[in-house]
């Protein structure tokens, strides 16, 4: 019988064999390689920079841009946990994970993913702050509360997926599991086990849709009132410098929750697996490559930053003869 074929989790001699997108032909192997390794170059470069600019300029010191590190942290950590092994099996077609190799990756994938939907929102109670209550600012957002919401977005997403990944990790599995993806996603796993899925199927949508919709309905909120108390302001002029604000961090949100979107639709429609396995792909990846390409060319103070280290001093007066 299947079951008798099964070990359970104490036995870490299974191991996790990646299938990958299944349809796709050897000979795409190579062009997507360098598709994804370029957009994990971005991803890198992107993400640096701004981490660089934010600490070196001292007129980025400022709590939205302390907050915007953390998110740049984050992008690089989601990345560096799934492309790496999905370079390795495009290139080498290296498709074999150990137990605690796949299962580490599944914590840290949704652990990270959790993380920045947590810093969105606390992004989003910043600007709230700053033009809901702009006389209250410099003593709600002090460098003490800042580092305590930060730490409490990460913290709480780190705790999160820790029942899920660990039920799952009590779930029985072939000696050899064939994952159908690219990494170790939790439903991609969940399928690839012996035991009834339901519980952790039901389990796992239950996590991702608090974690998806609880921050989106925090963000929401605080957008209402930033939109009531923008359409206050008299001024076009105030209404539009007010908008302009916001408008990276709504652009970025926008971003998210469309991957978002995508991975569910893709998941929840009557498509084939391999668009399944892709919308789960883009999700790990759109949002990174676009967060620092939007904070790079929609921020004045992060563009003007850029161009200070860029052209630290400007041309010299000529001498006059």
């Amino acid at each position: 019988m299947q079951t008798t074929a099964c070990n359970g989790s104490e036995d870490f001699s299974i191991i996790f064999y990646l299938m990958g997108i299944p349809s796709l032909p050897k000979s795409l192997f190579l062009p997507i390689f360098f598709v994804f390794l370029l957009l994990y170059l971005l991803i890198l470069v992107g993400n640096t920079l701004i981490l660089v600019v934010v600490v070196a300029e001292p007129s980025l010191h400022k709590p939205m841009y302390f907050f915007l590190i953390n998110l740049s942290v984050l992008d690089i950590l989601f990345t560096t946990t799934t492309i790496p092994k999905m370079l390795s099996l495009l290139l080498l077609g290296d498709r074999f994970l150990s137990f605690p190799a796949c299962f580490l990756q599944m914590y840290l994938f949704h652990s990270f993913s959790c993380s920045e939907a947590f810093t969105l929102v606390v992004m989003a109670y910043d600007r709230y702050v700053a033009i809901c209550r702009p006389l209250h600012y410099p003593v709600h957002m002090t460098p003490q509360n800042n580092a305590i919401l930060a730490a409490s977005a990460w913290l709480t997403a780190f705790l999160l997926p820790i029942a899920a990944v660990v039920q799952t990790s009590q779930m029985a599995f072939n000696n050899i599991a064939h994952i159908y993806h690219c990494f170790c996603d939790h439903l991609a796993v969940v399928q690839a086990s012996c035991s009834d899925t339901t519980p952790q199927t039901f389990m796992g949508f239950c996590i991702a849709m608090v974690v998806s919709f609880l921050p989106l309905l925090l963000v929401l909120l605080s957008y209402a009132h930033i939109l009531a108390s923008v359409l206050r302001i008299r001024s076009r002029e105030g209404r539009s410098k007010a908008f302009s604000t916001c408008s990276s961090h709504l652009l970025v949100v926008g971003t998210y929750y469309s991957s978002i979107a995508i991975a569910y639709v893709a998941y929840r429609a009557d498509l084939p697996l391999d668009f399944h396995i892709m919308g789960n792909v883009v999700y790990a990846i759109l949002t990174p490559v676009l967060n620092p390409l939007i904070y790079t060319l929609r921020n004045k103070d992060v563009k003007a930053a850029i161009t200070k280290m860029a052209c630290p001093r400007g041309p010299k007066n000529a001498e006059k003869p």
